[in-house]
Parts: C-alpha cells; structure tokens; sequence
C-alpha cells in the first residue's frame, strides 16, 4: 500500500490536549509523582452522590438493611478494583483498553465502551444537577442556566488533560476536606443527641426495621451499581510510574489509595449520607428533599452558623465537591467516546471533541428535566455495569494465572480478535440473567440480588468459556511474530520480555524493574515515535505503525488477521449453525444482513420497551379499575409491538440496501485494488526496465568515453604522422616534378617519375582525407559561417568542372532557381568542397552522357543534385559507398584513381551543417547525390 502520511490535527498533535487517548500511556510521560496521580484519583471520593446514595438506601431500606447493603456493596467494590487499579498502574492502559486485553477483543470492547461513556454523562449529569440546586439555593440562578453554567464549567480543566486535573485537585483537596469534615464534628459535638433513634429507624415503608434479605439485596444492587467508577480510576492511574527499586512498597500504597482506596472513604459518606438524611428528617425535612445532598448539608450547617452563614458555606462545598468528580466524568467521558468512535468511523478529531459532546448530552438531559426516566433506566444499566467489570475482573484473577489467558494487557488492533468470545459471552451471558432477575422472571429473591446473579455469572461463565475455547480468541497472531520485521521485539520492551502487550517496566504481572525502557521506533505512517509497546508490525504499509494510525487506519482490511475480523467470525458462526446448503447466500451478503438486523431488532426491542416500561408506569397510576387497567395495559402493549413490527420492517429494508450498497462497494475496492495491483506491477516492471536502461547508458556512457578517448589519440596519431610523412613525401614529390621537367630523360625514366607523382598525388590524398575526418570526429573542425553568394559560388564550380567534362567528352549542364537569393549565411569553404568532392566523383566515373548540378531552394532550403549517366550503383554497394575507403565494383571505378574518402568526407561535413547527404543509383543508368541544406 502507498504510504500517506497522516497529519493530524493540533488537538490531537499535542500530547497536552490528547493526553495518550486510544493508546498506552508511554513510561517516558510516567515520571511524576506516585503519590500525585493517587491523589487525583483518590479525589473521585468527593462526589456526592454517594451521600445522595446512602440517604436513599435509608429511606426506603431502614437504617440495618441500609448499613450491611453499603458495607458489603463496599467490599465488593474493594475487591473488583483491586486487580483492575493493578493492571492499569502496571500496564499504562485505560480502562478501554484494558477492556480489550481481558477477553472482549478490538470491536467486542466497543459495547463498553458505549456502557462506560454512558455512565460518565449520566452521572455528569446528576452532579451537575446537585451543583446547580446549590446555585439556585445561594444566588438565585434559575436552574436551566444552573445546568449550562455547570456544564461549562468543568471544561477548561479537562481540556488540558491530566495535569489540569492533577493541579486542581492538590489545589482543593485540604479545603474540600475540611468542609466536608467540619459539619459532622459540629453536630456531634454540638448535638450529640441528634443520632439518637436512627438504628430502630425502618424507612419510609416502615419494613426495615430488621434484617430483611429481600430490602437488603435490593439496596446492595443500588450500591453496587457504583462499581463502574473503577473505570475511572484506571483512566488515572495509567500514569502511575513504574515502581522504582526499593519503593514498591510506595507503589502498592499509591496504587491502593488511587484504586480501591476510593471504597473507603465512599463508604463512610454513604453512611453519612444516610446520618445527615436521618437528621434532616429530624428536623422536620421531607423525605424527598432530604436525600438531597444541598439539604442534607444546609441541615449540618444550620447546627453550627446562622442560617444566610449555612447556605453559603453548603454552597462552596457542593460546588467544589461537584467540580471535583465532574471533571473526571467529563474526561473519562472523553477516552470513552474517543474509544468508541474511533472503531465504528476510523476517524478521531481529537479528545476535545469529545469533552465537549459528552458535556452537551449531560446538559441535554439536565435541561429535558429526564431525572425521573434516568432513576427507571439506572436500575437495568447497574446489571449491565456489573456484568462487565465482573468480566474484566474474572479474566484478571483466575483466567491469566490458569493460563487460559495470555498474560499482560495486549490492546492494539494488529494482534486482537474483533470479538473474543470469553468476554462478550460471559458479558452477554451475565447480563441477561441479571436483567431478567431484575424485572422479576426469577421471583423476589432473585430479583433483590440481581447484582450478585450478575457478579456470579461473569466469575463462572468467563473461566468456562476460557477454558472451553483454550483461550484462542485472545491473540490473532503472536507479537513475538514480528521479531525480526525491522530489528525489534513488538512483544514488550528491551529486556526480552515475552509478555504480550508488556509495558516495558512490568512483564506478565510481576511489577518489574523500571530499569527496562522501552525503545523508541518511527511510525511509517504519522512518521512520530513511539515506544515499542505502542507499536506493532503493519504487512500492508511493510514497517512499524503506532496503534492510533492502526486503530484509524480504514485502508488495509486487516491484512495482518485476515482471519480475525468481524465478518469472517460471524459468518464462522453461521456457518457452524447453518447447513452447508447455505453458505454460498451467506457469502453473497446475508450474514453481514443478519447481523444488521440483530442489532437492530435488540435496540429497538430495548428502546421501546423502555418506553412501554416509562408509560405503563405513569398510567398505573390513574384512577382505575382493575379490568380497565388491563384492558389498558393490552391496548398498550398492542400498540407497541404494532410500532416494534413496523420500525423493524422499515429498518429491515434500510438494512438490505446498506448490505447491498456495501457489497457494491466491496466488489468495487477489490476491482480497484486489483488494478491498483497490476499498475503497481507495471510501475516496478518499468522501474526494472529503467534501471536497466540507466546500466544501459552508463554501459554506452563509458565505451563512449573511451571511444572519444580513442578518437582523441586516433586524431592526435594521425596528426603528428601526417606531419612526419608530409615532409619526406614533399621532398620526393618535389624532386619528382623536377626530374619530370628534365627533357634528357629517356622514356622509360619518364614513366617511373609518373608513376611517382601518382603515388605520391594519392598518398597525399590519403593523408588530407584521414586529417579531415580526424578533425570532423573530434568535434576540432569549425564552421566558419559567413555571408555567401550562392549564385557565384555555384557558377564558379560549374565552370571548373564544364572544362574537365569536356576534357573527356562528356556534357554538363547547370540548373538554378528562377528566383536566387541575393546572400545566404553557411561556410563558403566546406560547402565548395562537398560540392567539389560530389562533381569530382561524377565526372570521374561518368565515361559517356552527360552530369548536370541543380539547385532548388525555397523557404531557406537548398536542395542540391548531382545526376551523373555513369555505370550505377548496385543497391548493396549503395549503403557503403559513404563508408571510409569504400568503392564500388565496376571496372570503371576499378581503374579510377582516388582515396575512397571523398564521399565519407562530404556527408560528414553535410551532418556538421546541420544538412543531409543521400544517394540513388540503379546500374547501368546512373547516379543522384542529394544534399540538402538549410542556408
């Protein structure tokens, strides 16, 4: 695949604003202080619907059943977060990611992660309705604009992520305490009696009194419900540093206090809660204002200042106390929603963005007053909460040390099943059983104690489902795999760690030395550093990619684990459960149809029965007669399933048309990918041939630098030969020509002089030919351009050569144009010696007939013909009569004299004026010589 560079934007750009969202929190950014990132963890203790909790467990529990339901919701709590702070701190994961590294896989976490990010607004949403009371109580502000302020409020702090948050909560945490601390002393110290009776006290219902199962399940369900702030937890604690030698004692404090360590401090407000309820019923509050945690402390308040004094002093606290949890709300919010989308749409436009939807929604549901459908609604999430921490939980503590699990927290999308059956299963499993005791399938036992049928079947199905599938859904490939790709281990950090998805400083549970760092490796793709545990090898870009660029990469089709996407184990799935008759119409789209279609038909069937549950509720109220009431309750349960069918048919035709719009699609990425794959095969069969070609001439570069070389020492050889053979061969042909004028000389001596002159005339020849093309191909011979009257020059040589062919009996004729040009621009000498050499040749060889030289010229081109009635040419003579030396076979050539040059020497000159010489004979009717020239 071609390589784009990714360039994200500043949001996500700046580690600040991102803060390591959908990714491991890398150790070079864990240096701070243990005990900073407990206490910014630890301050989640400061919400107050904790108080709001255990006031409402009193009220409708009594004061026992409400006491045991908090203390054993707490230990519960204590013991679920436990291993999940550990693994967090351990590993430098969140708690999606985490999520996916015990056994739900890359896409099944995506269901949590919606869970999650929904439990971080609607508890958004209730602290910031308990702030907005507060406001409303001290200065009067309406609550609609409460709700916006409160919303708003919590932003700049969560926008710089972490260590926003951090300071902020060193900067509040002494004043917080001290007014949370300080109502409690003064009414225990100022109204000792005001605890008197709330043991015997039996709820609004009066059926708490005692001990009941049934009441104290059912308040263990609301308290436990609260486990899922554990997710928050791990969103902090991943930057807690990697112990240090000889502080891992600190460590494990840190850990403890930022983790678990929540439980105990919540579960004394709860019981406060629940104290500052029964004293606010003392005082004459009503039951529904006095769960209210602005109540319950005015009521505290009023103990100790004077009434104007109480309502500010509550107001401080419980705008502090809400700051503190709702950024936290609205930052896991964040890291939820980013994990969330960043699966479904392959994009990420940056946490901000999320800060600030998760911040809408909660003020959308404070602004739709929908406090009420949340209470119905909050009941069927808790099962679901639970379900899934308890999962998580499972795979921690007892698949990991079976063995049925890999060990370490492996998150990143190259090495993960899309759906890991252990934890959806078990997740799925739980839910459904729980939510079915909930709504009273099971009887009033089972219904009290959802939340431990819930806890139970995560702890049972997780391991059995571990155990029965030998833990092969947890890894799609090995890390260990890409050893040897670039160099690098993917499988942990320097120090051979083998533990999947190993934070460098902790291998496999042990809490490793911080002393093995992970080394940093350049993503092919954003082209940034990350630490190896943040990486893995990509097949489709050949190079390492960081899981972000993994996890928003939408082009490579897991080409990594093509075996391990959704729709391969779906249809896996089907196959195993339809006949083999059938799979050819899974193929062509139906499984990916049935999977649209269930989820489709579960929202739906959850959505409105919610609202069929919401409307019943309202209308059982009515004034009405038990008949009429289920004539009602009929009619509405008809009209719901009416609109159920006919939602669902609507969506089942929208279904079939995205099925068939994404098989489209997919036939058109593949005919795309398929000539993308036969150009990519072209472009490197062209970049073969090219660097063939490139050894070609360099090949041709070289012989002919060493041809030029040899041409130069040819030149050079031939000129100082010339020289020395031109003065012995002046001496004898001088000595010659004056022997020759000696009239004594007999004739017989006569004869030998001619003969020398000949010889001597030819040699001569020779050695003035072989310079001149010497000079030509050296490149040594220049034009000397000039002004030339062509008109002249050409009668000139007509009127040598009419001599010399009447001299042998032969005609010769002269055409020109009728319109001469008055000057042309060439170099007078070598055109007169191609003229000379072409005329020379034909009269030469031309024993009868005529030889006749034309010229026509137009548009600034000569063309020049020397037509000779000579012996011919034979046409496989023809192509070498240009050659050096080369003459052609007849008798009459034969018995000419000449050096065999002059035709080699005129179509060089001709080439090195720009023009071009040619030739056509046919034997026994003579010969053209075409020059043409640009003049």
């Amino acid at each position: 695949m071609v390589k784009l560079r990714r360039d994200y934007n500043r949001w996500v750009a700046s580690e600040t604003l991102e803060d390591y969202a959908l990714r491991y929190t890398p150790q070079r950014s864990r240096i701070g202080s243990e005990w900073r990132v407990a206490n910014t963890a630890f301050s989640v203790a400061s919400f107050l619907v904790l108080e709001a909790v255990g006031a409402t467990l009193l009220v409708q529990y009594g004061f026992v059943n409400a006491v045991w339901a908090i203390l054993s919701a707490g230990l519960l709590i204590f013991l679920a977060g436990l291993p999940i702070s550990v693994y967090a701190a351990r590993h430098g994961v969140d708690m999606d990611l985490l999520t996916r590294g015990a056994g739900f896989g890359y896409i099944g976490s995506t269901l949590t992660s919606l869970l999650y990010a929904s439990f971080t607004f609607i508890f958004f949403a209730l602290e910031a309705a308990v702030m907005a009371y507060a406001l409303e109580l001290a200065f009067g502000i309406p609550p609609a604009w409460g709700y916006l302020i409160c919303a708003l409020a919590v932003i700049p702090f969560v926008m710089h992520g972490i260590a926003a948050i951090s300071r902020f909560q060193v900067w509040t945490q002494a004043l917080w305490l001290l007014l949370m601390l300080l109502p409690y002393g003064a009414v225990w110290m100022l109204e000792p009696g005001a605890w008197e009776g709330i043991t015997h006290y039996a709820g609004e219902s009066g059926q708490g009194r005692a001990f009941d199962w049934h009441l104290f399940g059912a308040g263990l369900t609301v308290g436990v419900a609260l486990i899922t702030q554990m997710g928050e937890q791990a969103d902090y604690l991943r930057f807690m540093p990697p112990p240090q030698p000889g502080r891992r004692l600190h460590w494990w404090l840190a850990v403890l206090a930022g983790g678990p360590g929540w439980v105990l401090p919540g579960v004394l407000k709860m019981l406060g809660g629940a104290v500052l309820a029964w004293l606010a019923l003392s005082n004459m509050v009503s039951t529904e204002r006095a769960v209210d945690p602005n109540q319950m402390y005015l009521t505290a308040w009023e103990t100790l200042l004077p009434y104007r004094w109480a309502v500010w002093a509550t107001a401080l606290f419980v705008v502090l106390s809400q700051l503190k949890i709702n950024v936290t709300n609205a930052y896991a919010g964040s890291l939820a929603w980013s994990n969330f989308f960043s699966r479904l749409t392959h994009s990420h436009p940056g946490r901000v963005v999320w800060v600030l939807f998760n911040a809408a929604i909660a003020l959308m549901l404070m602004e739709m007053d929908l406090f009420q459908a949340l209470g119905d609604v909050l009941g069927l999430y808790a099962n679901l909460a639970i379900a899934w921490i308890m999962t998580v939980v499972a795979d921690l503590v007892i698949n990991k040390p079976l063995g049925w699990s890999p060990p370490g927290i492996e998150f990143r999308r190259a090495y993960l099943y899309d759906i890991n059956p252990v934890g959806v299963g078990a997740m799925l499993l739980a839910s459904l059983l729980s939510i079915s005791a909930h709504l009273g399938l099971f009887g009033p036992t089972a219904q009290a104690f959802s939340a431990l049928v819930a806890m139970a079947t995560a702890l049972i199905a997780s391991p059995l489902i571990a155990w029965a599938t030998r833990g092969r859904y947890y890894l799609a490939r090995e890390p260990e795999a890409d050893v040897g790709q670039d160099g690098a281990s993917a499988a942990g950090c320097d120090s051979g760690c083998a533990g999947a998805g190993c934070a460098g400083s902790a291998c496999a549970g042990t809490g490793g030395s911080a002393q093995a760092v992970p080394r940093l490796v350049r993503c092919v793709v954003c082209e940034r550093e990350y630490e190896t545990p943040d990486s893995a090898y990509c097949p489709a870009y050949q190079g390492r990619i960081c899981s972000l660029c993994c996890t928003l990469d939408a082009r490579c089709g897991d080409r990594c684990k093509p075996h391990a996407s959704l729709a391969v184990q779906w249809t896996g799935a089907l196959r195993w459960l339809t006949p083999r008759r059938c799979w050819p119409h899974l193929d062509g789209g139906l499984a990916h149809y049935l999977l649209l279609m269930l989820v489709v038909a579960l929202l739906l069937a959850g959505l409105l029965g919610l609202l069929y549950r919401q409307e019943w509720s309202g209308l059982a109220e009515l004034p009405a007669t038990p008949d009429s009431l289920d004539a009602l309750q009929q009619a509405l349960r008809a009209g719901y399933a009416k609109i159920y069918a006919a939602l669902l048919l609507a969506f089942a035709i929208v279904a079939w048309w995205l099925v068939l719009t994404h098989k489209s699609r997919a036939v058109a990425q593949e005919e795309s990918n398929r000539q993308t794959g036969l150009l990519l095969r072209e472009i490197e069969s062209h970049h073969h041939t090219d660097l063939q070609l490139q050894q070609a001439r360099q090949v041709a570069e070289a012989a002919r630098a060493q041809a030029d070389q040899a041409n130069q020492a040819k030149t050079r050889y031939i000129s100082n030969i010339s020289h020395e053979l031109r003065t012995p061969l002046n001496s004898i042909l001088g000595y010659a020509q004056l022997l020759q004028q000696d009239g004594e000389l007999g004739q017989q001596r006569a004869h030998a002089i001619r003969v020398i002159l000949r010889g001597g005339e030819h040699l001569l020849s020779l050695i003035e030919g072989t310079l001149d093309i010497a000079r030509i191909e050296s490149g040594k011979l220049a034009l000397q351009q000039g002004p030339v009257d062509l008109r002249a020059l050409l009668q000139e040589v007509a009127q040598m050569f009419e001599l010399q062919a009447a001299a042998k009996g032969l005609r010769f004729g002269f055409d020109g144009p009728e319109h001469w040009p008055a000057a042309v621009r060439s170099d007078e000498q070598r055109l007169r010696q191609i003229l000379i050499n072409l005329l020379g040749n034909a009269v030469k060889f031309t024993s009868r007939g005529e030889v006749r030289l034309t010229l026509r010229y137009a548009r600034q081109m000569a063309t020049f013909e020397i037509v000779d009635t000579g012996p011919g040419i034979a046409p496989a003579e023809l192509a070498r009569v240009f050659e050096p030396f080369a003459r052609a076979a007849s008798a009459a050539s034969a018995s000419a004299p000449g050096s065999g040059l002059g035709l080699t020497i005129a179509r060089m000159l001709a080439e090195l004026m720009g023009g071009e010489l040619s030739a056509q004979s046919e034997p026994g009717h003579g010969t053209t010589f075409r020059l043409r020239l640009f003049l």
